[in-house]
């Protein structure tokens, strides 16, 4: 038995040249992959203008990427370990690029629905091989942590510099311009990468077994999309059967992993208490992120009437308060304990959540800039210090398998958050009552989406128009409220969950393994 970080190691090991340019080159992929996670929240008023899609459209335009990330990361993770992450990274950036284009010249709101699933398969090359890589570039435990908590800003950051990545092209050009953004990106982590990042990989992988893939791509995309149906729509037998399956395939995955000599997935990792606690708070931590920016992107365009570079601006400080403890995390957990930063980090996101039950229309940024600060910080602490627990927790051959784990969680946790707290302001909304007078179509239209109700307004008379936009927009600060105060229970309550989960963790030492 011996731990992870105790192999012996050289100086050549410990202190590779390169490597911190060569972690820059990882951590941009990994922003650009979480900003094109939230990038679309500013330009959905252009885009529903655009394509005209349905509110249920809209949803799988911002859900379907996440949920095939979260869908193929496990699966992605271990084919990382065993052809080589490095040569996944590359495949993965070009591949990223590429569907950027179909992207941004989508031309019906099907072909969109498309285009976002095969992007999400592309990022799901790119995710678990950035950090596993990054547990092969630092062998040394104090700078790992710094080189985890540049990964942790970046990817948690990401769900907040989205919005003003967007807004900025949105302000000059048209929506298809947020994906072109990939492509120069891209093109410097293919270059830079070949001749920087070392290759890694198993040495003794065994076989890529295409029937857990399956599962595990089935398992997922079902659970979450029969959590987003019935949040929207209540229970009924379509998100009851997506559900039966989903549970069904996953339970099939995880009994197939115990029996594989060399499983995609190494379930006996979830024993580990820590393990499962520090995956458990990297999911929600970032449910409470992405759902709060997906909502406030909204609320501060189109109920608020802010534009969408101001709007995107207004939502800055989550991504600074991210950024800076993210950097922070590994010392704070040294110093004080891995379960203390965690659970306070869930606990400040939790807070912050609460406060956005006192939200009206008229709120002013004072209270919604310090809201997003708090997030911010939270999401930084939590998500960084856990990403270093789950990645320390293997040996470095499983680092794919591992840093898959992460990402899903990750990824799970904004699609969930998103499907979630989206859809519970979706239902709210949809219930508001219409104004006399107004046209049942365009009454239809409005129910649909905030973004539906602005536009179907442009055809009535301003008498009827300003009656139409004011009983929407209520309805959907009413539905953000309700969404938030769904959101804070449940991340108060992890934050109480990780401080029992963690106890005795210690980034120092990684888990012991036979």
């Amino acid at each position: 038995m011996t731990s992870i970080d105790q192999h012996p190691k050289t100086m050549d090991e410990v202190r590779r040249p390169g490597r911190w340019i060569a972690l820059s080159v990882l951590v941009l992929g990994v922003l650009l992959v979480a900003v094109d996670a939230t990038v679309l929240g500013l330009a959905t008023p252009f885009l529903s203008e655009d394509l005209a899609p349905t509110g249920n459209q809209l949803l799988w335009i911002g859900d379907v990427y996440s949920f095939v990330i979260a869908g193929l990361l496990v699966s992605m993770g271990s084919l990382g370990d065993r052809i080589g992450r490095k040569k996944l990274l590359l495949i993965g950036a070009v591949a990223f690029g590429a569907v950027s284009v179909l992207n941004a010249y989508a031309t019906t709101p099907e072909m969109m629905i498309v285009a976002r699933a095969l992007l999400g398969v592309a990022g799901a090359t790119l995710m678990p091989s950035t950090l596993a890589l990054i547990r092969n570039l630092f062998h040394d435990p104090r700078e790992r942590s710094l080189a985890i908590g540049m990964w942790g800003a970046a990817a948690s950051a990401g769900a907040a510099v989205g919005p003003v990545v967007g807004g900025f092209l949105l302000e000059h050009f048209w929506w298809g311009s947020v994906f072109l953004i990939n492509l120069p990106v891209m093109a410097v982590l293919v270059v830079v990468g070949i001749k920087l990042i070392p290759e890694s990989k198993n040495p003794a992988p065994g076989p890529w077994d295409m029937l857990s893939v399956g599962l595990s791509l089935v398992g997922m995309i079902a659970v979450v999309y029969a959590i987003k149906e019935t949040a929207s729509h209540g229970l009924g037998w379509g998100p009851g059967a997506a559900a039966v399956l989903g549970v069904g395939a996953l339970t099939w995955f995880v009994r197939r992993q115990l029996r594989l000599p060399a499983p995609l997935l190494d379930i006996r990792l979830f024993h580990h208490r820590g393990f499962s606690g520090a995956v458990l708070a990297d999911l929600l931590t970032i449910l409470g992120l992405s759902g709060l920016v997906f909502f406030l992107s909204q609320f501060l365009q189109l109920v608020q009437g802010r534009g969408p570079l101001e709007a995107g601006l207004a939502e800055l400080p989550a991504a600074i308060g991210a950024v800076a403890a993210g950097l922070l995390a590994g010392f704070a957990a040294r110093r004080f304990s891995v379960r203390s930063v965690v659970a306070g980090g869930l606990g400040a996101v939790g807070l912050a959540l609460g406060t956005v039950t006192l939200l009206d229309q008229h709120t002013g940024y004072p209270l919604l800039g310090s809201m997003l600060l708090v997030v911010g910080v939270g999401a930084g602490f939590s998500f960084t210090v856990t990403a270093d627990v789950i990645l320390s927790s293997v040996p470095k051959e499983q680092a794919g398998s591992a840093s898959a784990v992460s990402e899903t969680a990750y990824e799970l946790g904004a699609a969930l958050g998103i499907a979630l707290l989206g859809s519970i302001v979706t239902g709210v909304y949809r219930g508001f009552p219409t104004p006399a007078g107004i046209p049942s179509d365009v009454a239809g239209a409005a129910h649909e989406s905030l973004g539906g109700a602005v536009e179907a307004a442009t055809a009535l008379p301003a008498a009827q128009a300003g009656p139409l936009i004011s009983a929407a927009q209520e309805a959907f600060v009413e539905g953000m409220r309700s969404a938030a105060g769904v959101g804070s229970v449940v991340l108060l309550a992890a934050a109480v969950a990780a401080w029992f989960l963690l106890r005795g963790q210690k980034l120092e030492d990684g888990v012991e393994h036979p």
